[in-house]
């Protein structure tokens, strides 16, 4: 995809993550009902309505492809191995912080292109924040509806290192992982916002020692990768997307600064 085209896309994905927070927040200011799905996750009225917007909104878009949500019906997914391009979408990422009502949630739409996310736009909009990137163009953070500011991951620090982790999954493996690292910080954010704030340079690295599904990262992967940062499984490998029969994740490390060895203290347990 050339340049400007990817920069009009952007601009297109950031309209309708608007439009999703909009109507998410409509739901967050009032009382709503809390179902369990099958995995016992929360699901809200909320998630539901973000992904008919943006799924709509997504299928408006030319080329026409298909979209991959946290919310889609099974039936809908039946041949996603084999599209080479498609969108990956999580309506409502962090419902649990929705239900706290802790503002640490997001909306995050990607663009999956040979198994990678090279587009993304991940927006909170209980925080205002938006953040965006795409491959070969950079990577940017909007505040309260202000101007758009390009960033860049930040690069070996002196001192703790700067540890976001989740708020609502802790993790044993976690915890002995950061014993073998040395000293560091330890910051609890909840949703994609994790891998927003390595991005960004306000944390050196995003450990996650847990379960997540391709959904939760691929956005926050775009943008992190955008600005300089790397995401990679435990043999130090980027993720990559639809390239199993299941949706889940392996274990990775999102980092700032990818010439660090950040894999010691995780394959030396």
């Amino acid at each position: 995809m050339k340049l400007n085209a990817k920069q009009a896309l952007l601009n297109e994905l950031r309209a309708i993550a608007t439009a999703a927070g909009d109507a998410i927040m409509s739901v967050y200011g009032g009382e709503f009902a809390v179902e369990l799905k099958d995995d016992q996750s929360p699901l809200t009225e909320a998630d539901r309505v973000s992904h008919e917007l943006i799924v709509a909104a997504l299928k408006s878009l030319r080329p026409a492809l298909p979209v991959l949500s946290e919310e889609s019906a099974p039936e809908e997914l039946t041949n996603r191995l084999s599209w080479e391009r498609y969108w990956l979408v999580d309506p409502l990422d962090g419902t649990k912080e929705f239900v706290k009502r802790n503002g640490e949630f997001t909306v995050n739409i990607a663009l999956v292109e040979q198994n990678r996310a090279s587009v993304g736009v991940v927006l909170a909009p209980a925080k205002e924040l938006e953040y965006s990137g795409a491959f070969g163009l950079g990577a940017w953070r909007r505040v309260s509806g202000g101007p758009l500011e390009e960033f860049r991951t930040a690069l070996r620090q002196t001192g703790p290192v700067r540890v976001v982790c989740s708020r609502s999954h802790p993790s044993g493996a976690l915890a002995a992982y950061l014993k073998r690292l040395g000293p560091h910080e330890l910051k609890p954010m909840g949703s994609s916002l994790k891998i927003c704030l390595v991005a960004d340079g306000q944390a050196d690295m995003y450990p996650r020692l847990g379960p997540t599904s391709e959904w939760d990262t691929a956005a926050a992967q775009a943008i992190l990768e955008s600005a300089g940062g790397s995401m990679m499984d435990s043999a130090g490998q980027a993720l990559r997307y639809n390239t199993k029969d299941g949706l889940l994740n392996p274990y990775f490390l999102a980092v700032g600064d990818p010439d660090r060895d950040w894999l010691a203290a995780l394959n030396n347990g």
